[in-house]
């Protein structure tokens, strides 16, 4: 008996075209596709053959293929002009110059972390403190920016003992706005451990924020986190109390590292967060860079290991949120943001071209400029590939023209890098040169040896997959990418 297999009617489709879109296969029966703005749906096999032949059988596939500019119809422009009004859109920072200005007013620190980045002084001088003179040439460059938007952050070693000239900065900053009328804000990154009333007063004053580091419980903090006493777990909570007290609950803000110690413990971190009264946690990987080098810190896990911990500690704050507690995870916020709307992230590590200098600029104690956070870690490594200049030499425009800028934007702008080019998740990556020039020696990077890659490649999926088949994770998601 012969059995004729007949195929399912197609619609018209004389008049509908591609548009740009790159492709990957998920699992074996589903096709992710994306184009440059974001958009992105996953196919099922019959689905993208009917997208690759312009064959469609079902009207609901072709909506949706419009809807997300996949193909268009040739009789009609809207979509082609839509296109790179969203691109343009989705890249507009990219245009309005250095957003945050990181100011280390001092490298002296009263604790001894072992995954400590920074390489802190213990010295009790000030030889390690940022100057009034470097400070205010600094707060000159700062304002020099063409950025509307203008957050100074103040960090160390610990930022609070060198708080006089905290003071002195943000006064001074307050007094140049007067002329450049910026949108102004200020953070202190600290662990508390040195906070006092008249500090809490002053950041009232003059709309100050905290950051801190929390890792978790007691023992796991004071594990991680060491200073004389061993209590550093006791002063951060005290910490934290006295400036909601004070200034009220969103005032202060936490940071997690994750640690070889941290890797058994995800929910029990991530429930110090919630009995805090916390509604965000950043399930963070540990930079390499600083003593997390000479410690060996970074190299007692791998990207594999940290993933395991992530997904764990993401799907227990899912089930958290299903329960009526309201927590978000950063990093998956990150990354939701690139996915589901056309905003642009303000998160340095993921933006493409790279944010080392473009999102932000790091004045260090001794008045060298550097193009990130994680450049002038490198120069306390003996690397200063990523120095841009000095405050008592150079202006905004100097610095910024510098080849380390020139160069790190060009080489990383992913949707013209080797790979990433190609590659159907780069609309929801970012392009971190100096990780990649501190791992792999270029500001591209060989990405299948890539853990920054890696990461992009493993999490992004996975968010896309709930967000497609879980209504609840839909709603959630949406939630977090619009915070």
């Amino acid at each position: 008996m012969t059995v004729t297999k007949i195929k399912p009617p197609t619609l018209k489709s004389n008049n509908l075209s591609w548009l740009p879109f790159k492709f990957d296969r998920l699992q074996k029966d589903q096709i992710i596709i994306s184009n440059s703005v974001g958009e992105w749906l996953i196919l099922n096999d019959p689905e993208f053959d009917q997208l690759i032949d312009k064959t469609f059988s079902s009207e609901d596939l072709v909506r949706k293929l419009l809807a997300k500019h996949f193909i268009y119809r040739t009789n009609e422009t809207t979509a082609l002009r839509l296109l790179p009004l969203k691109l343009a859109t989705r890249n507009r920072q990219l245009g309005h110059g250095t957003g945050l200005h990181i100011f280390v007013v001092t490298l002296r620190c009263d604790h001894a972390c072992e995954y400590c980045q920074v390489s802190r002084q213990n010295s009790r001088s000030t030889e390690f403190d940022m100057s009034e003179v470097d400070a205010l040439s600094a707060l000159l460059i700062a304002f020099s920016s063409p950025n509307p938007a203008i957050k100074i952050e103040f960090q160390g070693g610990e930022s609070l003992l060198n708080f006089d000239l905290i003071r002195f900065i943000v006064l001074k900053a307050k007094e140049l706005n007067q002329i450049h009328n910026k949108n102004l804000a200020f953070v202190i990154a600290t662990n508390l451990a040195m906070i006092e009333d008249h500090m809490i007063e002053f950041a009232g004053e003059h709309d100050i924020y905290f950051s801190t580091s929390l890792d978790g419980s007691a023992a796991l903090h004071n594990q991680n986190r060491a200073r004389p006493g061993k209590n550093s777990w006791e002063l951060t909570i005290n910490g934290i109390e006295r400036i909601r007290t004070k200034l009220g609950n969103d005032r202060v803000s936490a940071l997690m590292t994750t640690t070889a110690a941290s890797l058994n413990y995800p929910e029990q971190i991530i429930d110090s967060y919630v009995e805090h009264g916390f509604e965000e946690i950043f399930l963070r990987y540990l930079s390499p860079y600083g003593h997390a080098i000479k410690t060996g810190s970074h190299a007692k896990y791998d990207n594999q290991r940290w993933m395991k911990f992530y997904f764990e500690g993401l799907n227990y704050i899912i089930e958290l949120n299903k329960s009526g507690v309201n927590l978000t995870e950063a990093m998956a916020s990150t990354y939701l943001k690139k996915m589901l709307t056309n905003e642009p992230t303000t998160f340095v590590d993921m933006s493409t071209p790279t944010g080392a200098g473009l999102g932000a600029l790091v004045y260090n104690y001794d008045g060298d400029v550097y193009s990130s956070d994680e450049g002038r870690m490198l120069k306390e490594m003996g690397d200063q590939t990523f120095k841009l200049g000095s405050v008592s030499t150079d202006n905004y425009r100097d610095l910024m023209l510098t080849d380390v800028i020139l160069d790190a934007t060009e080489q990383s702008f992913a949707p013209s890098a080797p790979m990433c080019s190609d590659c159907s998740l780069e609309p929801f990556c970012g392009s971190d040169a100096t990780v990649h020039h501190t791992l792999q020696g270029d500001f591209v990077g060989y990405k299948p040896d890539s853990p920054f890659c890696e990461r992009t490649m493993t999490i992004v999926p996975y968010l896309m997959k709930k967000y497609s088949e879980d209504e609840f994770c839909r709603d959630l998601f949406t939630r977090w990418a619009n915070r």
